[in-house]
């Protein structure tokens, strides 16, 4: 089955944010001291994340152009409408909580190499492991993140069955798009992109700025096309050497 990993990925997040809101009455201090704790751990990861990169200007325009293409389409401020309703039917005690535990755990899930491989994996070799490994790791997380911030971990179930289940259906397509070497750089540079945005994360949650990252999340598109283009880079420099 090609969705395996991803549905038990999903299930992983659920059982995760259970167990989570079991701790959820520890106090106050503790949750402001574990959320800190949990800001400086994404920052890291972030930084990591983003030292990857072979082409730091590709990461740079696609940052750029996805933050044109996330303000153009008010991203930020959709989902936190949807938040909004969300926490309103829930009866969430503290306002604008579920968006930003929704936003925070989803970024986090999504990002990274593990969700790209694993899928692809899945995919093209009905192969699993990466994905239920990544499970395990997302199961503890999205208890942590529930412990401090609630409920609203839960929902990024659904953003991270979605993601990882079109590229594994897809992933045929995918690797026909790539050559080898340009899927590893494909991979290498998404998980770069998306190690700004954590990192954008990180600081948000230490409250150090106030990033709308959502709106960055066109940027993981906008690295995806140019890793594309970038494949015919050298026919085009032949072309245009060529005609001058």
């Amino acid at each position: 089955m090609v969705l395996l990993g991803t549905i038990v990925n999903g299930l992983a997040i659920v059982v995760g944010t259970a167990l989570g809101l079991i701790f959820t009455k520890i106090p106050e201090s503790t949750k402001t001291t574990v959320l800190q704790a949990m800001g400086l751990a994404v920052v890291l990861l972030g930084i990591k994340m983003g030292f990857e990169s072979n082409h730091i200007l590709l990461v740079i325009i696609s940052l750029a152009i996805g933050g044109v293409i996330g303000e153009s389409l008010r991203l930020d401020d959709h989902l936190n409408r949807l938040g909004s309703w969300i926490e309103r039917k829930a009866g969430a005690k503290k306002e604008g909580s579920v968006a930003k535990a929704f936003v925070t755990a989803t970024m986090v899930f999504v990002i990274g190499a593990l969700s790209v491989v694993g899928a692809l994996d899945s995919g093209l070799r009905l192969d699993h492991e990466v994905l239920y490994t990544k499970s395990l790791i997302d199961a503890f997380i999205s208890m942590i993140f529930t412990t401090t911030m609630g409920f609203g971990v839960i929902f990024s179930a659904i953003p991270v069955v979605l993601y990882q289940g079109v590229i594994a259906l897809l992933a045929t397509q995918i690797q026909n798009l790539f050559d080898p070497e340009q899927l590893r750089t494909l991979i290498t540079e998404l998980t770069a992109t998306g190690g700004i945005l954590i990192c954008a994360i990180g600081l948000n949650l230490l409250k150090v700025l106030h990033v709308k990252v959502l709106n960055l999340l066109p940027s993981l598109l906008v690295a995806a096309i140019l890793v594309y283009l970038l494949q015919y880079k050298q026919a085009f420099l032949n072309v245009f050497s060529f005609i001058f």
